[in-house]
């Protein structure tokens, strides 16, 4: 099977402005990432609409597939790169890895590829929570997978509840799981899903995945022992300026 990634990156970011280019080490945080998805994956492209994003990734050697400004979602906007792409790019598969995990581990990577056996449409990555904080925090999405690590339902709520227990004691009675925002798409699949109408759940939510559950799509889930790194905002780059060298040994 042939595997691609695409790395969607805007400037815009409400949180964070200009994000893509944040230094790390006198390295563009954009970079770090191209460089982490090449250890697994010999293509890999930065999906962009800002010119000063695509200057810096083509000068350290990188690729670039121009998009529009306008995309709602990660998922949007590779979307279009894949169509820009299919032209010339021989692929079945888009890995889509996030433009601010400059620590993602080339493994991850491999768990999503290894997801896609005959019948799979949509991947994606789960983590056990050990902490928790981590169920209580409802920008870690929690994830209910069945006996065949297809995804039931993505919830920024605790799931499942459990009655009659002390919520400080829920962790002890089942193995929780936390959503890692990286996902693997058919081809065909990843702009079927791009079409889809808002769904309600989705608007309950905000997290874009439970239209594709919604409209009948299933998501093979792989579980990730790795804690990810995600940069949101400029305290988010201090943190991990301040443990750089701990999370350099890891990579």
């Amino acid at each position: 099977m042939k595997f691609i990634a695409i790395i969607p990156a805007r400037f815009q970011s409400t949180r964070f402005p200009g994000k893509p280019l944040a230094l790390i080490q006198g390295k563009p945080m954009i970079q770090w990432v191209v460089e982490q998805a090449q250890k697994e994956l010999e293509q890999v492209y930065v999906a962009t609409d800002h010119e000063e994003i695509a200057q810096v990734v083509e000068a350290f050697g990188g690729k670039v597939v121009m998009t529009s400004p306008d995309h709602p979602s990660g998922t949007d906007r590779c979307a279009e790169a894949a169509r820009i792409l299919e032209e010339t790019v021989d692929f079945e598969v888009v890995i889509n890895v996030q433009g601010d995990e400059p620590f993602i581990r080339p493994e991850q990577i491999r768990l999503l590829k290894d997801c896609f056996t005959p019948g799979v449409q949509i991947a994606t990555l789960v983590k056990p929570a050990d902490d928790p904080a981590e169920l209580e925090n409802p920008n870690k999405p929690k994830v209910v997978v069945d006996k065949a690590h297809m995804a039931l339902y993505f919830s920024r709520s605790i799931i499942p509840y459990f009655r009659g227990k002390e919520k400080k004691e829920w962790i002890s009675f089942h193995p929780f799981l936390t959503h890692i925002g990286m996902y693997g798409y058919r081809k065909e699949a990843l702009q079927e899903i791009t079409r889809l109408p808002v769904g309600e759940l989705e608007k309950a939510e905000s997290l874009e995945q439970l239209r594709w559950l919604e409209n009948g799509y299933r998501i093979k889930t792989a579980v990730t022992q790795t804690t990810s790194y995600g940069i949101d905002t400029p305290e988010d780059l201090a943190w991990v300026m301040k443990h750089f060298q701990e999370l350099i040994v890891s990579l």
